[in-house]
């Protein structure tokens, strides 16, 4: 295996971890690996000029590339121009506050590879503040990857996020890409990737640490509800594919988002009103779904790996 993988971090307003994210990647077990940068932060701002000073220590590394945008252009745009920059046959991403554990890009690779892949998708791990575990988000639904099965079952929970794919880069360019919006990125890329009729595998196991810390965040307040309810009217275009009670699930986890996101952005009157919208869809749903979550955090506690034996659904 000597295909070339590049790991593409766009980093806005986050200096303060940034380095913390390279080295995850330059630490991978798989050495022909190199990490590109797209610096997003607006050239006069104080970001800029901290996340400048922080990509020095990087400057005499050959495997770091390091991209700076004349205007900051949003999460889509950073990351095509990552791509365009890259030399990896393969592609992965990696938000700027998150970390790859050692072996994420060998397994991974290996599992496309050997499978004759041009993408596949992984677990996450979600970690809070402090590094403890709060949830091991799985796909255990996904039962085969046809594109017809993988379109229903993105509509129905989403099949991501970002981190967790790998995309072989000619199949990447050939569908276009990231779509330019300001929410939704990894959900519209699935979207993009499962219509142009893509060759996708779920590979069961996590290898990635997504951290859920205060601050400045695109999966709270306004942009997150606005992007929320667009997706709603695009899975609503599929509506065909889906049964009267997946239509009803649908619905639920609509409410069901909003009223998390209202609750992470402090609003606790819309934490009510959307979570009372969920529960009134259907309570045997809410019920499922919170049990879901427990049994997740259990499994995640289990500490379930690549190293363990693994179903993998292609």
């Amino acid at each position: 295996m000597n295909y070339r993988v590049s790991v593409v971090i766009p980093t806005y307003k986050r200096p303060h971890f940034l380095a913390r994210a390279i080295d995850s990647v330059l630490a991978q077990t798989y050495k022909n690996t190199e990490v590109v940068v797209v610096d997003d932060n607006s050239p006069q701002s104080q970001e800029r000029a901290r996340t400048s000073e922080i990509m020095k220590q990087y400057r005499d590394n050959h495997r770091v590339v390091y991209v700076l945008n004349e205007r900051p252009l949003g999460g889509g745009p950073a990351r095509n121009r990552g791509i365009e920059a890259s030399s990896g046959e393969y592609i992965t991403f990696l938000d700027d506050d998150d970390i790859y554990l050692p072996e994420k890009v060998e397994t991974q690779l290996a599992f496309t590879v050997e499978n004759d892949l041009e993408m596949s998708f992984t677990d996450v791990y979600l970690h809070d503040n402090n590094g403890k575990l709060v949830e091991y988000r799985r796909h255990t639904y996904v039962t085969d990857c046809s594109n017809s099965e993988l379109m229903h079952q993105h509509i129905l929970h989403s099949l991501g996020p970002t981190s967790t794919f790998m995309v072989k880069k000619s199949s990447l360019l050939e569908a276009g890409g990231f779509a330019d919006v300001p929410m939704g990125q990894d959900f519209m890329l699935m979207w993009r990737m499962i219509e142009f009729g893509t060759k996708i595998g779920y590979y069961p196991v996590s290898y990635i640490i997504q951290y859920l810390h205060d601050g400045e965040r695109i999966s709270v307040g306004k942009n997150k509800i606005d992007g929320e309810n667009r997706l709603y009217e695009l899975k609503k275009t599929k509506s065909n594919m889906l049964t009267p009670k997946e239509r009803k699930y649908v619905d639920f986890r609509h409410w069901a988002v909003l009223s998390v996101t209202s609750k992470r952005s402090g609003k606790f009157g819309d934490f009510v009103k959307y979570g009372v919208k969920a529960v009134s869809v259907s309570p045997s749903f809410f019920i499922e779904d919170a049990r879901t979550m427990i049994v997740n955090r259990f499994k995640a506690n289990e500490k379930t790996s690549g190293k363990k034996k693994n179903t993998a659904k292609l």
